[in-house]
């Protein structure tokens, strides 16, 4: 019977019934089974069965040409389509927009977390993500077209709170990759660059009383496998197709890399800086919001530049970067390698990563952007008659602390100079992105308005972010007119209040030196007063303090401007990833008891480490200071703004 487990892909096709719903793996090309769908193509080309199958897929399985999900794309084989990213199924997606087939967006971290309740046979996932988004049901539940009537996302009241439902439905076959397969179906993953959702899909077709096709490099002996290695067991397993290695690369670029699954480790100095052009430009700006100690997502695309600039800067070290698939670390790849990463510090499911970021587990997400309104709405998702899909965006941007959307400020054959460390824009594009209404809203300005969320929009000739009245236009390259090149080029007029220069060293030749900025910055230029709210907000992010000097300077430069407000001032602290050394922790908080004491009308701190949270409140109890340490900085102010600050 064990052997009987490994069989043909044409015989593992064969199982599928018409009427099926598939789920299917893969990230672009990583974890895709290709062999599998080969074979299902291939089937109905001669039998035009399996036919009107339901196709369920998080993070899109193809090339955005032929490859993945592609081979399925004929009228009659599928049916319905729910799916988190779909610029990379274009063949799928032409019938999505033609309306000859059923077909929703949903976002990709609440299909993966889906089958893992469909797993349980629970009643659907349930969360807030999505609120306010074009995958509310109040808006369009997520439904791409007029042929698509049933609601698979419910909004729902729970304690007074809005959320949504994702609901559950059975899964009929799971088509999933690995490396190494046994006869008795042990599934093993070593040479793929990401684990993804295979046990969970696994579980959930098995559970659903379904089949499960796994397409594997090779097969080893009986009980050869080391149960540490196996992701996906046997007993979850019914067929093992081994495949042709043409159809089982690691990433659409790229046969196989050990680096990118962990075999192997690289030296980081040997890559590329990127050539100085608008979209280094927006990297450089958009690095300048990364966050010391804290952890950082970059999305596909512009985003991917900043893990550039970082690995360019030597900054790598100070933050973490991941990637929504499951990468933990290291930098991320881009382009047809994206999933895949160099010297990542942890690879896991992709549920269990949209878990963490669902959680508030991500201190900055640079995403792109494809439209822009004045209510700060951003459109990535569908425009014109193009469908790009949510994908992870909705997961990621709605959960992070901080988001920078980043991205040219129009598209469409867009050409600009650097000259002299000015920007000259030598031909506009075609289309504008700062629209007067997005076509579709992924991510809901008016949402991040209510949750106290930072949001920035960086372009190669301006930064805007989301202020309580609408978009507002904060910082101009040099060399750019505000009339002319900004004003003029958008659909709606922005707020202008105090606007300065972006940082001259992002439009210079050679590195900016950004570790010294990130963590070397003069202690006054961490201290900002807010005359109209009465608020001093001292930023101590990715600070050292080693000596009494240290303590006494920090001392002296608050001490100055809570003089120079002349009144008591409401404190909020930042202590993201800052240390403290043991031997001036007593003078440190004394500094602290005398700051307090002496100018502060009240005061509350926040740090994104739980330990450092612990130690800062231990460290205030015991001189009698209230111990008002949060997580976040909304937590922080929404605590003045309860106080009447």
């Amino acid at each position: 019977m064990a052997k009987e487990k490994i069989v043909s892909a044409d015989e593992a096709a064969a199982i599928i019934h018409d009427g099926d719903t598939v789920c299917v793996s893969g990230c672009l090309g990583i974890g895709t089974p290709d062999e599998l769908l080969l074979a299902i193509e291939r089937r109905f080309s001669t039998t035009r069965s399996p036919s009107k199958l339901t196709l369920v897929f998080a993070a899109a399985p193809g090339d955005a040409k032929e490859r993945g999900l592609n081979r399925l794309a004929h009228p009659g084989l599928v049916k319905r389509a729910i799916g988190g990213h779909w610029a990379l199924v274009p063949k799928l997606g032409e019938l999505a927009l033609a309306g000859r087939i059923e077909a929703y967006n949903l976002p990709l971290g609440c299909i993966s977390q889906l089958y893992r309740n469909i797993a349980a046979r629970g009643p659907g996932v349930f969360s807030k993500v999505g609120l306010g988004t074009f995958v509310d049901p109040r808006l369009q539940g997520g439904k791409l077209n007029d042929a698509t009537t049933e609601d698979l996302v419910e909004l729902v009241r729970i304690d007074d709170q809005d959320w949504l439902r994702y609901k559950s439905f059975p899964i009929n076959v799971a088509l999933l990759r690995g490396t190494t397969a046994d006869p008795a179906g042990n599934i093993t993953m070593e040479r793929e660059a990401l684990t993804l959702d295979g046990l969970a899909m696994a579980t959930a077709a098995k559970n659903s009383r379904g089949f499960v096709i796994v397409q594997v490099e090779r097969i080893a002996a009986a009980e050869s496998l080391s149960p540490r290695e196996v992701q996906i067991p046997g007993i979850l397993v019914d067929c093992v197709v081994v495949a042709d290695p043409a159809n089982h690369m690691q990433t659409y670029g790229t046969a196989y890399n050990h680096a990118f699954s962990g075999r192997q480790r690289v030296p980081m100095d040997r890559i590329k800086p990127l050539e100085l052009n608008e979209r280094k430009i927006i990297a450089r700006r958009a690095a300048f919001e990364l966050p010391p100690g804290g952890v950082v997502n970059l999305g596909i695309g512009m985003p991917e530049g900043v893990a550039a600039v970082a690995s360019e800067e030597h900054v790598l070290k100070l933050v973490t970067l991941t990637a929504e698939p499951g990468i933990i670390g290291g930098m991320p790849q881009g382009g047809v390698n994206f999933g895949a990463g160099l010297n990542a510090d942890a690879v896991i499911e992709l549920n269990q990563q949209i878990d963490f970021y669902d959680g508030g587990g991500l201190d900055l997400a640079c995403l792109g952007m494809a439209q822009v309104d004045d209510a700060g709405n951003v459109n990535v998702s569908r425009f014109g008659s193009h469908l790009a899909g949510a994908g992870g965006f909705i997961n990621i941007s709605q959960s992070s602390r901080k988001v920078v959307f980043a991205g040219t400020f129009t598209s469409g054959g867009l050409e600009i100079a650097i000259e002299n460390g000015a920007v000259r824009i030598v031909r506009e594009g075609s289309a504008h992105k700062f629209v007067a209404r997005v076509e579709q809203i992924t991510f809901s300005g008016a949402r991040a308005a209510e949750t106290g969320q930072t949001v920035l929009y960086v372009t190669e000739r301006c930064v805007l972010r989301r202020a309580p009245g609408g978009v507002e236009l904060i910082e101009v390259a040099p060399g750019i007119d505000i009339e002319r090149d900004i004003l003029a080029q958008m659909d709606f007029r922005p707020s202008i209040g105090k606007v300065r220069s972006m940082d001259p060293r992002i439009f210079a030749t050679g590195p900016m030196d950004l570790n010294q900025l990130l963590l070397g910055r003069r202690f006054a230029d961490r201290i900002h007063y807010d005359p109209e709210r009465n608020l001093l907000f001292v930023n101590l992010g990715g600070l050292h303090v080693r000596t009494v000097e240290d303590v006494d300077l920090m001392r002296r430069e608050v001490e100055s401007a809570c003089r120079a407000a002349g009144r008591p001032v409401a404190l909020v602290a930042n202590y993201d990833a800052f240390e403290l050394d043991p031997t001036v922790s007593d003078a440190y908080f004394s500094m602290i008891t005398y700051l307090e004491q002496s100018y502060y009308s009240s005061a509350s701190r926040y740090a994104n480490s739980a330990f450092l949270r612990l130690k800062l409140g231990a460290g205030l109890a015991e001189r009698h200071l209230a111990p008002h340490v949060f997580e976040t900085e909304a937590e922080a102010r929404q605590f003045m703004g309860s106080q009447g600050r």
